[in-house]
């Protein structure tokens, strides 16, 4: 007897990136692109930082985890989100889930700095420690998740994220049309994943 073949997941489309960029400018401005003299003179091209550390949280995972929880339905909402995080993606999905209405639970390792913490507990997130590292988090927030209900918001491995890391791509386009380019950091790969969507 042949074993039947998974069919490979299919790959997160500009059609879906253009549409968080619709759904997250009503909630998050533009982050800004400035020109870099010094690194531009010391490398001998012209350089242009994306500065994500200008939104609310200070991290570009504002997009991904805004993106996802706005595209949930009524009654995923009323049933809340869960999302394993050590600090940048707390803070993320708890800012989206204030701004949209949902109760956010957050798994943080017991190690997690204090001040990542009090963050995400200052924009409403209840803060589960549990575990010592981010994969026993993960478990964690996954166990719990299907006991209760609630939406696992993965840091990046969930289209909806991608897409709502895409709209980087999306913004500079708009401010730099004639880019080379994009030096990118990779984590997880949400982000680039979503850069190279557009590109």
């Amino acid at each position: 007897m042949k074993a039947k073949r998974k069919k490979p997941p299919s790959f997160v489309t500009l059609a879906e990136v253009r549409e968080a960029s619709k759904t997250l400018r009503k909630l998050l401005p533009p982050s800004p692109l400035l020109f870099n003299p010094w690194m531009s003179a010391a490398y001998g091209c012209e350089i242009y930082l994306k500065l994500e550390n200008m939104q609310p949280i200070g991290s570009f995972k504002i997009r991904g985890a805004t993106n996802k929880i706005s595209r949930l339905t009524p009654k995923e909402r009323k049933k809340g989100v869960i999302a394993a995080s050590a600090g940048n993606h707390a803070q993320g999905v708890a800012w989206g889930a204030k701004k949209l209405g949902v109760k956010a639970t957050i798994v943080m390792p017991r190690g997690a700095p204090l001040v990542k913490i009090q963050n995400t507990e200052s924009l409403g997130a209840e803060v589960v420690l549990a575990g010592d590292t981010y994969d026993e988090c993960s478990a964690v927030a996954q166990s719990m998740a299907k006991k209760s209900g609630k939406v696992l918001v993965h840091a990046f491995d969930d289209r909806d994220v991608i897409a709502g890391q895409g709209t980087v791509a999306l913004e500079l386009l708009e401010q730099l049309p004639d880019v080379d380019a994009i030096v990118c950091s990779v984590g997880g790969g949400g982000l680039l994943a979503g850069i190279c969507t557009v590109f």
